[in-house]
């Protein structure tokens, strides 16, 4: 089983950008990635890989997750970027970002050359996790196997723009709902899809960047939806954007308060009373009722929520 680790924010950081780099070692996300991938011209890639092991050795990055995109696997640079980072950084890596994934094979390959670096590094084999992009048609299509490929797959990630494009959308605007289509929300079915798939498998769903940096309710709206669906955290293409997700994709503490109050009640009415279902505050409270309750009191704790006052019996 993969390891939790909150991505309530996960911050996008060019590896070819020094001063980007630097920057982001200060920017309280709970994770950020190097990108080799889309954020690098093709001229510059191989510096990238060198200054993307070399920031990660370097540290300055506290707690948050740390994570490299590598190049998609129809590009010549994908075998080079794992290796390369692996064999330099690999100690202070975390995950590496699959983009354009469209077949599990995909993910599969990247586990077996993991594993052989691991090895030829002296490092834990398994250690290093997955996530994996879904970018097009294909990738949706094959969701559900791509979210089964491996163990060491942690999260499934909503590419936007390439969904867009592979789906021929008549819109020039990332995440915008395309000019008349004027009923519902164009994106509901690819956003529930990766959701249902990342927790069939016990991964999380992160949703893909809001590109509007100047515009902050741009980016409320676009989070605030796919928070409301259940997803664990948003991609972040600048600094402003991160205390807004950490926020959204985090239960308020009155939430967090009741759920541990129906958490506590539960306990109580099954260990001691020995019934199956409790009364609190005028509700009915059952098994369902603690899984919702679990759901939102995990999230909480990951965002360092604590308990605002003592425990109350039902």
């Amino acid at each position: 089983m993969a390891p939790f680790r909150s991505r309530r924010s996960v911050l996008a950081v060019p590896a070819s950008n020094p001063r980007f780099v630097d920057k982001a070692r200060g920017i309280a996300s709970d994770a950020f990635f190097l990108d080799l991938e889309d954020a690098v011209a093709p001229s510059e890639k191989e510096r990238a890989r060198d200054a993307a092991a070399a920031a990660l050795t370097e540290g300055g990055w506290g707690a948050r997750v740390r994570t490299v995109r590598v190049n998609a696997l129809d590009t010549p640079w994908t075998y080079r970027d794992v290796a390369a980072v692996v064999e330099r950084a690999g100690a202070d890596l975390d995950c590496l970002v699959l983009p354009k994934v469209t077949d599990p094979v995909h993910v599969q390959w990247l586990d077996l050359l993991l594993t052989q670096v691991e090895r030829a590094c002296g490092l834990e084999a398994g250690r290093i996790g997955i996530e994996a992009q879904i970018e097009d048609a294909r990738g949706l299509s094959a969701v559900d196997a791509i979210a089964a490929a491996s163990p060491r797959l942690e999260t499934l990630v909503y590419g936007p723009a390439d969904f867009m494009a592979s789906m021929n959308m008549r819109s020039l605007e990332v995440g915008a709902q395309p000019p008349g289509y004027d009923v519902g929300d164009a994106y509901h079915y690819v956003l529930f899809r990766i959701l249902t798939a990342a927790r069939a498998n016990g991964l999380q769903a992160i949703d893909g960047p809001e590109l509007k940096v100047r515009d902050p309710e741009a980016f409320r709206a676009s989070a605030g939806r796919t928070a409301a669906l259940g997803y664990d955290g948003k991609w972040t293409v600048h600094p402003s954007q991160v205390e807004a997700a950490n926020g959204i994709y985090s239960p308020g503490q009155e939430e967090f308060d009741r759920a541990e109050r129906i958490l506590d009640a539960y306990e109580h009415a099954t260990s001691v009373e020995r019934r199956g279902a409790v009364m609190l505050d005028g509700e009915m409270l059952d098994e369902a009722s603690r899984k919702m309750a679990l759901v939102v009191s995990a999230k909480g704790r990951a965002a360092g929520l604590t308990r605002s006052g003592p425990p109350e019996d039902a």
